[in-house]
């Protein structure tokens, strides 16, 4: 198979993409930030909104996100006489980092306030099917669960090192699972013989430990039950954790007001209670944001049936009312 056919392949499916377009309301000529460009759906949809006379940055720490976006913007984007992204009235510009250096970004590429900032939080479909870091609790490769693979700790690094009170600690505070305590001890357990390095390993230790949990979807025509993954809370909190997720929101949460221009509009889609929380707080408590969404918006039946995934996202929009001069 041709590398570049292959590297350009993305799985992921964007969440709730109409109902962000609505809210978002890209116009011609404005500048966008995506946060989280992951599979690029999201930065694909806004920029065919604000055409060619627009700019649209895609942020991500995953560089094998930016790579593969990249291939597959070029090829779908630019004519034959082109390679570059950019073009002579705009462009997308794709940039690796973690997005609370999206101020640093915007300063690079000579931008000073966007119209529009969007943040699609936690796992992509992409990341799920790579067996090499992790992230899928039948992967082969290591517990990584970086999402930049340069920065930090892996988790298989982290849980061989903690003391059993510490992982029950992380795993419940990242998590809420129940079972955090009988998870570190049987963690321990296992690890006095050999460390625990593959995603595998741990998934099979927590399903020994947390009873299987299903969720019934009696609203939908086809009703059917999708079963959760006893391990799921688990690796959930340790890729919250490594990855530093919940400081990294709540720092471009009040960046984000520094960027924006007069009536810009953020929207962050998130998949965690904890995650939420921190959002509907932070435009809750700061008069400068002008709350659109009075509650939460969460994926249609259809979406739901087409995108198992989606079942626990949640969209929020505001708008920033305030003076950043």
């Amino acid at each position: 198979m041709d590398f570049k056919e292959y590297s350009d392949r993305t799985v992921h499916v964007p969440i709730m993409t109409d109902k962000m377009i609505e809210l978002l309301n890209p116009v011609i000529g404005g500048v966008y930030v995506d946060c989280t460009l992951g599979g690029g759906g999201h930065t694909e949809a806004i920029y065919k909104k604000i055409k060619t006379k627009g700019t649209i940055i895609g942020i991500d720490s995953d560089a094998a996100a930016i790579n593969r976006t990249e291939l597959r913007f070029k090829r779908i984007f630019c004519n034959d006489n082109s390679n570059s992204l950019i073009h002579s009235e705009g462009s997308i510009r794709l940039v690796h980092a973690n997005y609370i250096y999206t101020p640093d970004a915007l300063t690079m590429l000579g931008i000073d306030k966007v119209d529009g900032i969007l943040l699609d939080l936690g796992l992509s479909s992409d990341q799920l099917n790579d067996q090499e870091r992790g992230f899928s609790f039948n992967a082969y490769g290591k517990l990584d669960l970086r999402f930049d693979t340069t920065e930090g700790e892996p988790a298989y690094a982290l849980i061989n090192r903690l003391k059993e009170e510490d992982i029950a600690y992380l795993i419940f505070k990242y998590s809420e699972e129940k079972y955090a305590r009988k998870i570190a001890h049987e963690i321990i357990t296992k690890r006095k013989t050999k460390d625990i390095e593959t995603a595998i390993e741990l998934a099979e230790i927590v399903r020994n430990c947390v009873p299987k949990k299903r969720i019934i979807n009696f609203k939908s025509y086809n009703s059917r039950s999708i079963i959760i993954d006893p391990a799921t809370k688990t690796f959930q909190a340790l890729r919250i954790a490594v990855n530093k997720e919940l400081d990294s929101l709540e720092t471009i949460l009040n960046i984000a007001p520094k960027i924006l221009k007069q009536n810009g509009k953020i929207i962050v889609i998130s998949f965690h209670a904890l995650e939420d929380k921190i959002v509907k707080n932070t435009f809750r408590n700061n008069p400068n944001w002008k709350i659109i969404t009075k509650k939460p918006i969460i994926s249609s039946q259809t979406e739901l049936q087409q995108n198992p995934r989606s079942r626990s996202a949640k969209l929020r929009c505001a708008s920033f009312v305030g003076d950043n001069k």
